[in-house]
């Protein structure tokens, strides 16, 4: 019993010890559950006050979402009344148009009926046209200055048959319209054959390129919306100057046979007229409702031809920046270029139209096999040249009104709906460049490749414009280039 009580004692101290370290972490452990409860507090008060915020940051996006409704609603109403003001200014415009319209055909009516009234008379009576150059009873134009015509241009004016068509908007007028002189014609084009200068002429594409009458000046423009006039010097183009301020791609360029107006198409649904020698826009012509393609001037003066991919074809009054006529092409326009009283057209249905300024609608549609990208007339006003994208070169004769010669060859590829290809000066040429950057030239008479020059272009020639003293040639491409042939 004594043994038992002994172990009995060691197991109760041991015991005692046992729970007195229980005690112990107890202690531990009851501190650590009140920090944790003071922890557990402190981030409860957290969560609320983030669930206010997100309370307030919901009570204001439900706020802006209104605002954005209301504001939504009210950019809708706007762009409604913006539609109806259009709307409006298209049929006040239009209005205006169809009143100015009314007024010239009164106008032109009255000269009409006047010079007939005069005619008749003149009929009674010889005239005798070695003794004057003006055919008798025939007003005079009023008061501007015009350049001297010849006896050849009187005699055909004064022989030409006369009609007058009633109808508005489209009468003609029996007085003599102001022209430009006659240009000389080259006597020999020289074929090119190296390249003498190569310039990284703009910031991208170059689409159009053209030389001045009297050869000393070139225009270039392309998709970074800029014009840059160049001088041909010594079998070198030196920068000249820089136009700013076309609203867009410039796609088309054409001097004024005077040299002293440049007129652009251009990609912000118009055209614009320069002087040389000034940097900003002289006139705008706007009144397209899609790109402008193509932008020529009609051999009388202060007058311009547009075509549009809009389906139109426009002419302009340039002294009064406006629009004389509006012609429905029926397909989108890719060039236009003028005759004497004629306008013709390439397309993008494969056609080629012919309109007479006299004559309200088409006279003569010419189809092709490929969409038409440029127009060339010879400087005799007998022959049209089209490129078209089945890789082709046509000559039409414009006496005749048909393809007399049809240019291919292997290798040439028509790069884009804009590739250009003209005739020489003396017409002896037509000119094109390849997709692949090779420059092709046929020989009008024997109806062959001449010759086909390869080098700088390593990309598609968008363009080619020959100077009218038959020397030099100038070809600019996709890739930024224009080179200078010779």
């Amino acid at each position: 019993m004594a043994y038992q009580v002994v172990e009995k004692n060691t197991t109760l101290s041991s015991q005692d010890a046992v729970l007195k370290d229980q005690r112990g972490r107890l202690f531990i452990l009851e501190a650590k559950v009140h920090e944790l409860e003071e922890m557990r507090w402190w981030l409860a008060k957290q969560v609320a006050g983030q669930q206010d915020r997100i309370m307030e940051g919901k009570e204001a996006y439900d706020t802006l979402w209104a605002h954005t409704g209301h504001q939504e609603g009210a950019l809708r109403k706007l762009e409604e009344e913006s539609r109806e003001l259009v709307e409006r200014l298209i049929q006040v415009k239009m209005q205006a148009a169809e009143d100015q319209n009314y007024r010239n055909e009164w106008t032109e009516r009255v000269k009409q009926a006047k010079l007939t009234k005069e005619l008749k008379k003149a009929m009674g009576r010889t005239v005798n046209i070695s003794e004057t150059l003006d055919p008798p009873g025939i007003v005079e134009p009023p008061a501007e200055k015009q350049e001297p015509l010849d006896v050849e241009v009187y005699e055909k004016l004064w022989k030409r048959p006369f009609s007058f068509r009633k109808r508005r908007g489209h009468s003609v007028s029996g007085a003599l319209e102001a022209r430009y002189p006659s240009l000389p014609v080259c006597g020999a084009s020289c074929l090119p054959a190296r390249a003498q200068d190569i310039q990284e002429a703009h910031h991208s594409e170059i689409n159009a390129v053209c030389f001045s009458f009297n050869s000393s000046l070139l225009a270039t423009g392309g998709a970074d919306r800029l014009i840059r006039l160049w001088n041909v010097v010594g079998g070198r183009l030196e920068a000249d100057q820089i136009l700013e301020g076309a609203g867009g791609s410039v796609t088309s360029l054409e001097f004024e046979p005077s040299g002293c107006y440049l007129l652009a198409a251009t990609y912000n649904k118009a055209a614009q007229l320069w002087k040389v020698g000034e940097s900003q826009s002289k006139e705008t012509l706007s009144g397209h409702t899609d790109k402008v393609t193509a932008a020529k001037f009609k051999l009388t003066r202060q007058q311009a031809v547009t075509g549009s991919r809009d389906r139109t074809v426009k002419e302009w009054d340039l002294n009064k920046a406006s629009c004389s006529r509006t012609i429905d092409g029926l397909s989108y326009c890719n060039d236009v270029v003028c005759g004497d009283h004629l306008l013709i057209s390439g397309h993008n249905d494969q056609k080629i139209r012919f309109w007479d300024s006299r004559v309200p609608r088409c006279i003569q549609v010419i189809p092709v096999e490929g969409k038409v990208t440029s127009l060339s007339i010879s400087s005799d006003q007998m022959h049209l040249l089209s490129c078209s994208r089945d890789d082709a070169l046509k000559v039409i004769d414009l006496r005749a009104n048909n393809i007399r010669q049809v240019f291919r060859a292997d290798g040439f590829k028509c790069g884009s709906d804009w590739t250009k290809a003209v005739f020489s000066p003396d017409k002896s040429y037509a000119l094109a460049g390849s997709a692949d950057g090779g420059l092709y030239i046929w020989n009008l008479e024997s109806g062959k490749l001449e010759t086909s020059l390869y080098g700088p272009h390593s990309v598609s020639i968008n363009a080619v414009a020959w100077g009218y003293a038959g020397s030099h040639v100038v070809s600019v491409d996709q890739g930024k280039k224009a080179v200078l042939w010779s």
